[in-house]
Parts: C-alpha cells; sequence; structure tokens
C-alpha cells in the first residue's frame, strides 16, 4: 500500500478530512447567507428611500400642480446618479423622463412592483436591455402615471463583490486548512512509522531499543512514554529471569549435590549414629532449600504485584519498633549492640509483612556481617522529612565496595564467594522489591563517620504522616 493509502487510514487524518468537509460545508452556506442577506438589505434600503421620494412627489403635486411637479422632476433627472423618472398618460405612453424604455405592462397597475424589472437607458438604444431597477407607480387624480424607480448595478455590484470576497478569503483558509491538515498527517504518519520500526525489533528480541519520542508532550509521547515505561520494566524482569536462571544452575547445584552425597553415604553406612548425623545434615541442607525458593516466591509475587490488593494504612514506627526488639537479642549473642532511634506515629499506605520482612532482613545482614567489628554498633533509625519516612540500618561491618552496591541487590549475588555464612543473596533483592512495590527507594552508603560498613537506607515516598 501506498504512503497516501496509508496516511488516509490514520485516525487523524480522518478526523482532520471530516472537519475539512464540515468546515466546507459551512462556508459554502455562509457565503451564500451572507450574501443573501446583504442583497435583501440593499433592496429593502432601496424600496425605503424610492418610498420618500415617492411621497416627496406627491406632496409637491399636491401644493404646486402638475407644472411644479414636473419642474422636480426634470431638476431630479438633471441630477449626478439620478433615480429613474417616468411620467405616462391614462393609457401608459411614456411623455417624459429619463428612461428610454420599460418592460410592456409595467405602468398598468399602481404601486409597488413584485420584482426588478429591465429598462432601457436613452445610451442603451443600440444595446441589449441589461439594467435592473426597483420602482414604484402613483397615478395622479388626472390620470398621470408616474414611476419613480432606482437601478440596481450598484447593489448587485456590492453583492458581487462581497461574495467574490467571501469566496476567495474562505478559499484560502480552505486551502491553508488543506495545506495545514496534509502536514499534520504526514508528520503523524512518520512519528507512526518510527514506533513501528521500533516495535519490529522490540518483537525480534531487542528490548533494549524504546518508541521515539518528540519533546512535544502531545498523546503520541504521552503513549511512547508508558510503553517505554512498560518495556523497561519488561526488560528488567527478563534480565531478572536469566540472571535467576544462571544462578539458579550455579547456587542450587552445590546444595543439591551436597544432599546426594549425604543420602550416599549414609545408604552406604552401616553404623546408625553416622546415618542419623547425616539425615540431619540433609534435613538441614532441605531448610535451607526451602528458604532459598521461598524468598524467591516472595520476591515473584512482590514483582507481579499481587499484594498491591493489601496494601492499608500501617504504623510504620510499631513495625520499626517490633523488628529491632525482636532481634536485639539475636545482636547480643553475636557481641553486638543494637539501638533504636524510632520517632513515633508515622503511618504510611504499605503491607505490613512485606515491610517487616525487608527490615529484618536489613538487620539479619547486619549481624551477620558486622559480627567481630571493632565497633560493635548496630543502629536503627526511622525520621521522617519532607513528608517522607526514612529508615535507616547501620553496621560496622566490612561493608561493601562501591563498584559492587549495584550488584549485591540483585538475585544471588554475595561478596562471600566462599559461602561461608548461611544465606541465600536474595535478602537485598527482596528489600529491593519491596520498596518498588511501594514506590520507594533503596540507597546503600558507606557507614559514617569512619566509611567502615554499610548503611541502608529505605525512602518511602511522600505521604507519610
Amino acid at each position: 500500500m501506498s504512503k497516501f493509502g496509508v496516511l488516509f487510514r490514520t485516525t487523524a487524518v480522518r478526523l482532520s478530512a471530516l472537519y475539512l468537509v464540515l468546515f466546507s460545508l459551512c462556508a459554502v452556506f455562509l457565503v451564500f447567507y451572507v450574501t443573501g442577506m446583504s442583497e435583501r438589505l440593499l433592496q429593502q434600503q432601496t424600496r425605503e428611500a424610492i418610498a420618500v421620494e415617492a411621497a416627496q412627489i406627491e406632496d409637491i403635486y399636491e401644493r404646486a400642480g402638475v407644472n411644479g411637479m414636473l419642474r422636480s422632476l426634470e431638476r431630479r433627472a438633471r441630477q449626478p446618479g439620478a433615480n429613474l423618472y417616468v411620467i405616462a398618460g391614462p393609457s401608459g405612453e411614456i411623455l417624459a423622463g429619463n428612461v428610454a424604455g420599460l418592460e410592456p405592462g409595467l405602468l398598468d397597475d399602481e404601486g409597488w412592483k413584485s420584482e426588478p424589472f429591465r429598462y432601457r437607458r436613452f445610451t442603451d438604444e443600440n444595446r441589449a436591455d441589461n439594467h435592473v431597477a426597483l420602482a414604484q407607480v402613483l397615478v395622479l387624480d388626472n390620470g398621470l402615471r408616474i414611476l419613480v424607480g432606482r437601478d440596481l448595478q450598484e447593489p448587485e455590484k456590492f453583492r458581487v463583490l462581497v461574495r467574490q470576497a467571501l469566496v476567495v478569503a474562505l478559499g484560502i483558509m480552505g486551502l491553508g486548512a488543506l495545506v495545514i491538515w496534509f502536514g499534520i498527517g504526514r508528520n503523524a504518519l512518520r512519528r507512526i512509522d518510527r514506533m513501528s520500526e521500533a516495535s519490529t525489533k522490540i518483537m525480534a528480541g531487542d528490548l533494549s531499543q524504546r518508541l521515539p519520542t518528540s519533546g512535544s508532550g502531545d498523546e503520541f509521547d504521552r503513549l511512547s512514554e508508558s510503553l517505554n515505561a512498560m518495556l523497561g520494566r519488561i526488560e528488567k524482569l527478563n534480565e531478572g529471569l536469566k540472571q535467576v536462571s544462571d544462578n539458579i544452575a550455579h547456587d542450587l547445584k552445590t546444595p543439591l549435590t551436597r544432599l546426594r552425597n549425604k543420602a550416599e553415604a549414609a545408604l552406604a553406612s552401616k553404623e546408625g549414629g553416622n546415618q542419623n548425623g547425616a539425615l540431619e545434615e540433609i534435613i538441614g541442607e532441605s531448610d535451607q532449600l526451602i528458604r532459598t525458593f521461598n524468598a524467591l516466591l516472595m520476591i515473584s509475587r512482590v514483582e507481579a504485584g499481587s499484594a498491591v490488593a493489601e496494601m492499608s494504612e500501617v504504623d510504620l514506627s510499631g513495625i520499626v519498633g517490633d523488628c529491632a526488639e525482636l532481634y536485639e537479642p539475636a545482636a547480643e549473642e553475636n557481641a553486638l549492640r543494637l539501638e533504636a532511634d524510632i520517632q513515633p506515629g508515622v503511618v504510611i499506605s504499605g503491607n505490613r509483612e512485606l515491610i517487616g520482612q525487608a527490615l529484618g532482613n536489613l538487620i539479619d545482614n547486619a549481624i551477620k556481617y558486622a559480627e567481630g567489628a571493632e565497633n560493635p554498633l548496630l543502629r536503627v533509625e526511622m525520621k521522617k522529612g519532607g513528608g517522607n519516612a526514612v529508615l535507616t540500618v547501620a553496621d560496622h561491618g566490612p561493608g561493601v565496595p562501591d563498584t559492587m552496591r549495584g550488584e549485591v541487590v540483585k538475585r544471588f549475588v554475595r561478596l562471600d564467594e566462599s559461602r561461608s555464612k548461611p544465606g541465600t543473596g536474595l535478602g537485598l533483592s527482596l528489600v529491593e522489591a519491596v520498596m518498588e512495590m511501594h514506590h520507594g527507594s533503596l540507597h546503600l552508603s558507606a557507614t559514617e563517620p569512619d566509611g567502615r560498613g554499610l548503611t541502608v537506607r529505605m525512602v518511602f515516598p511522600a505521604g507519610a504522616t
């Protein structure tokens, strides 16, 4: 299909064409309406002027008689741009006036002539009748007939001029509208073509492509921005899926292999004590695998947004206080001191279970990695600032290098490559997923003032009360 065919199939162009047709119809109606009104107005004014002059002539006849009336008519007829004056006898023969000829029977009836009529001037004797006038016929008491009229040539010229001006003006407007319509349609078609090209690449598997925007903020830009946000989300989920697949193959293969080896060793062992110990180890490994899969399911559930329906007004201060109290004994067992600084009465819209799970992951990580640190202090702080609620967990352990802070929130990424400490590498991934669900943000930095350790801030969006 040609570009013009595609162009005329777009909704924008069809609407523009409809508007153009409606505009043309309105323009034609306006031309005929205005010119018709102008013609009727001019004829009305002409009739009023004729009526006034006829009344004056009757008044002169009554005061000065026939001779006075004839002198007045002769004087009026010689003036520039004079009206039409005809004096006829009782039988209708023209006796005097400034008109060479009239339509037959025009002077038979007294009063207004219902329609404009044609007449000849003295200067038109060798040409066809081409003058049109309006007139009123007076019948005097002596039988004389007086015709008083006015030529319609000037009003007709004015009417034609008005019509031509309107036609030209509306023609220019229509042409401009057509050019603008064509330009807008071509521009819309080009933008749709660019969007189609990007969509084709995306369907081919290149999720890094984005729909183009022009920066005008129109409906195309708003649609592109919404779809680009969706594509970004899809790309991120696909990357997470690929990463999970790779990490599952790496991180779950080892514990499953250990399970098999321990089960095989227990089966080969003939001593009951060794078998019991092997079974206990198998149960421990199985529990760790179950925790890993539970964490994966929780992250998938949060990222899929299935927990959004469970959002409600929750007391964030109470959640933080409960978590700090819950983990304080565990911190003491690892020779750490947990301090909590919590601003009371902070309420947000969220999911109590997920916020508690995320905060618990952060405190558990802090206890696990800060064990044996020179500064045994763990600090949990919750403050409200600028309408946002900021929840902070800080430790003085080994911390996370700057180059790795964007990586540790990914699934199964652990700085402890030897896997000497228990864990799944999913804790921070769950925290980030929870913050995305709450439209918040997660920030990692070094602990001040010595720059050692890790400080994690969970910033819940404005609206906290």
